[in-house]
């Protein structure tokens, strides 16, 4: 592993919300859908920006994302070859942590709205090269990846860092969070989601 230049590497964040969300049939696409007051992308970033970690990069494609307010803290990365699969979004991000020379970066999905900031910054405090979140036992996001690993990740298909946890299960940690990984891929997740933000944060 390369050393350490200090104990606070820099680490960035990165969301991916690139997909098409085919299996949603609701009147919106499922980032641009509201639950409990705010999108569910817009849930995912304020989490994400609440944690406080170090830049945040998103990754869109196949529908644009409205700005948040004060924009500047956020990078917006558009993958043209978003279609291709997750692959391709985790490669577009990897090339702005390479430009930033990040030495880690922290990454979770745009439509996993119950993952609250606590559970960010558990994983990007994670000594281990590999970290991922877990919640009640279940792996889920952000995953953590060290800068080491950066060239290793699939160039192409639908999956990310998945892979690099299985082929180096020596150096992944699992990080016991709380709040959830809940996935919102169909319209019947919306109820279910709303339902753990209220109980989560009171609102």
């Amino acid at each position: 592993m390369p050393a350490q230049t200090s104990k606070n590497p820099p680490v960035g964040v990165v969301l991916l919300a690139a997909g098409g969300g085919s299996r949603f049939d609701g009147s919106d696409h499922k980032l641009l859908t509201s639950v409990a007051g705010k999108t569910v992308f817009e849930w995912a970033l304020q989490s994400a920006l609440e944690a406080d970690i170090g830049p945040v990069a998103v990754v869109w494609g196949s529908v644009k994302l409205p700005p948040r307010e004060a924009s500047e803290a956020v990078t917006y990365l558009h993958n043209e070859e978003w279609a291709t699969g997750m692959a391709s979004s985790v490669q577009r991000a990897l090339r702005w942590a390479n430009e930033r020379g990040l030495q880690s970066v922290v990454i979770g999905l745009g439509d996993q709205p119950c993952i609250p900031p606590s559970a960010w910054t558990a994983v990007a405090n994670s000594t281990s090269p590999l970290a991922v979140a877990t919640y009640s036992g279940v792996r889920a996001n952000p995953v953590k990846l060290h800068a080491e690993f950066f060239a290793l990740v699939p160039k192409s298909g639908d999956e990310g860092a998945r892979s690099l946890l299985r082929s180096h299960p020596e150096l992944v940690a699992e990080v016991p969070c709380t709040g959830s990984g809940i996935d919102v891929d169909h319209v019947e997740d919306i109820e279910r989601v709303a339902k753990i933000i209220h109980e989560s944060r009171g609102k």
